[in-house]
């Protein structure tokens, strides 16, 4: 038996507000309960490792990451709050072998943190980075320095225009966030008191929020990387290497949601606008 008109306008109705409702949600940046944690291998002489995690309340599957080189770093992992366990081990050792270093990292409710290995092999450690994922406003960009140089153990920090972002950042430290403004940057790194200066043409995003890892590069020189934290038009902290362009943003989890509820509004719409035709030239 066919529905009365009536009826399926409301339900038209019904499907197009779930529609309006969706397109205007703001997914949460981290859900009641949960952090973002991401490991980081910046010590320059010391060989790739395995990189093990691991929850002291057994909330989530322990996690392993295979021959983790210098300069690499992951894209933050969304972790319930609880402590965990970092440990690692020389890359493709047995998980039994005793650790080269270990440490502990208790997640706060959406809080956001760099575990990385610092400083030279012979004084290898562990060091928990607490990353401020705060957004600055539209007319900002916010950048902090990781540095990871040995080959220059204090650094400056600038724009070609002249512009300052840190002085004598010593080797396995790490900077505040700074705002700058935004836009198109060639950010220039030089060895306190002179020496070979390493250029970085990159992008700074309104609104987003950077680490800028500076590494030694094959070549003697210096290799500064730009790492996008959080970004304005993304749902959850990145962890990515910054492109010429920012960034990308990832897909939002509500997607899938907006285009059924947008499909259900255009079918039963369609529908009803048929049967109406239909009514009338019976």
């Amino acid at each position: 038996m066919s529905l009365p008109i009536r009826q399926l306008r409301r339900f038209a109705a019904a499907a197009a507000a779930l529609a309006i409702v969706v397109l205007g949600a703001t997914p949460a940046r981290a859900a009641a309960g949960d952090g973002y944690v991401r490991l980081a291998h910046l010590s320059p002489d010391t060989p790739a490792v395995d990189v093990y995690l691991r929850s002291d309340s057994g909330a989530v599957d322990p996690q392993t990451f295979k021959a983790v080189a210098y300069g690499d770093m992951s894209r933050y992992l969304r972790l319930p709050a609880g402590t965990y366990q970092v440990a690692m081990r020389k890359a493709g050792a047995p998980a039994s072998e005793k650790p080269v270093i270990t440490t502990q990292v208790s997640v706060e409710n959406k809080g956001a943190y760099t575990v990385a290995g610092v400083g030279r092999f012979a004084d290898l450690g562990l060091r928990v980075l607490e990353d401020d994922l705060r957004l600055p406003d539209p007319g900002k960009s916010k950048v902090r320095i990781i540095q990871a140089s040995v080959k220059a153990p204090v650094l400056d920090v600038a724009g070609k225009n002249g512009t300052t972002i840190a002085d004598g950042v010593e080797f396995a430290t790490t900077t505040a966030y700074r705002e700058v403004n935004p836009g198109q940057w060639s950010v220039e790194v030089e060895p306190t008191g002179g020496g070979r200066t390493s250029e970085l043409p990159c992008t700074l995003g309104a609104g987003s929020v950077y680490s800028l890892v500076v590494l030694d590069d094959d070549a003697g020189g210096l290799k500064p990387e730009l790492h996008v934290d959080a970004e304005r038009q993304g749902t959850v902290p990145l962890g990515s290497v910054a492109t010429g362009a920012g960034g990308t943003s990832p897909s939002s989890p509500v997607t899938g949601v907006v285009l059924s509820a947008l499909a259900a509004a255009l079918v039963t719409g369609g529908l009803v606008v048929a049967l109406r035709r239909r009514h009338r030239t019976v």
